[in-house]
């Protein structure tokens, strides 16, 4: 991240509702000792993507290895998944554990989530097996019994966008670039220390959705991002205007938004060119940001220090105009031994995001 700051200003696009949903799907297996309960949620939708997060609680005797299975009622398709390795044939989706989580005593749980596209309607799944056996939340007695009814009861059906006055974090995946959980978790994780940070500072901070990130499929691949609208010499937006695009049109983003301040980062960099910056309500991060979130990139502290620095410009602080100690200036790189000034602090307080900080 370049100390450079320039005002952010595409116009806003056609908005798009997000869409959150969850169910609870459970049902008695047919054996004695053998029992189960499936939490199913969409954690976010958008036109024609969603992401889902599923956890497994094994209610019987304890399990070596798991195997759960499910049926998409809508055409629904998985596109890459994490915690778990999922194949799907058709409808039918076959989730099967990893290496570090196949391991499930009585009472214990374990969780994966996936990607995933849909068309006309987006339903949860109306049951699970595990092992073989339905899920319905409890244990049956007797061997040979066969199970209860399953039932799947929605949590939310109608659009639910989320809470407003908060910070919306977004990671854009590139097509050509594959899942990786240490970009979802790390950038929640410097979401985190800058949320402890701005606490430290103010006695109060703002506020993180859940999921903290929101991962994005994005619609092209990474050569797109660097290219596409970028000419001249000078190509240090180019990536993150792409990004800010897209997630404009798909989430009904405006530049700014009054309802959520938006933290952008997209696995897309041209080396040497790509930079990122923050102001009027937004952070936009290219690839090496992002990268260092994940801990591949050099030590956090510089990662923490720098989406403190452009968090402070999204809530309107321009740069110091010196190394002066303050987050605002080079002394960033110094995190955590750099702090804002009380005027920094006026300055966010009174500015247009200080309702954000509770």
């Amino acid at each position: 991240m370049k100390l450079r700051r320039r005002r952010l200003g595409l116009g806003a696009a056609a908005v798009v509702t997000c869409l959150v949903g969850s169910a609870v799907a459970t049902a008695v297996t047919a054996n004695a000792a053998t029992g189960c309960e499936v939490t199913y949620s969409v954690s976010s939708q958008w036109t024609g993507g969603f992401g889902a997060g599923v956890i497994v609680k094994n209610l019987g005797d304890p399990l070596s290895g798991w195997t759960l299975r499910w049926s998409f009622g809508a055409g629904q398709t998985v596109a890459q998944a994490w915690n778990a390795t999922v194949i799907q044939s058709g409808n039918a989706v076959t989730a099967t554990n990893v290496g570090y989580n196949g391991a499930l005593a009585t009472g214990g749980s374990t969780s994966f989530g996936f990607n995933g596209s849909w068309t006309a309607s987006n339903p949860v799944p109306a049951s699970f097996t595990l092992n073989g056996a339905t899920c319905t939340g409890s244990v049956t007695g007797t061997p040979g019994t066969p199970s209860t009814t399953p039932s799947v009861t929605p949590s939310s059906t109608t659009p639910v966008p989320p809470a407003a006055q908060t910070v919306r974090v977004f990671w854009i995946r590139p097509t050509d670039k594959a899942f990786d959980q240490r970009y979802q978790d790390g950038i929640a994780a410097v979401m985190r220390e800058a949320q402890s940070f701005f606490n430290r500072q103010f006695g109060k901070t703002f506020k993180l959705n859940t999921p903290a990130v929101e991962v994005v499929n994005g619609l092209h691949d990474t050569n797109w991002y660097i290219n596409n609208n970028c000419s001249g010499s000078d190509h240090y937006w180019c990536v993150v205007f792409n990004g800010q695009a897209e997630l404009q049109q798909r989430f009904g983003l405006n530049n700014p938004d009054r309802r959520w301040l938006v933290v952008e980062e997209v696995s897309a960099e041209e080396v040497n060119q790509s930079g990122g910056g923050g102001g009027s309500g937004w952070v936009l991060l290219s690839g090496h940001d992002a990268d260092g979130a994940a801990g591949v990139n050099g030590a956090m502290n510089r990662w923490y220090g720098g989406m403190v620095h452009e968090l402070g410009h999204a809530f309107g602080l321009p740069d110091s105009t010196s190394t002066d100690g303050t987050c605002m200036s080079g002394s960033l790189y110094d995190y955590p031994n750099c702090t804002f000034s009380q005027t920094q602090k006026n300055g966010i307080l009174n500015g247009p995001y200080g309702s954000f900080l509770s």
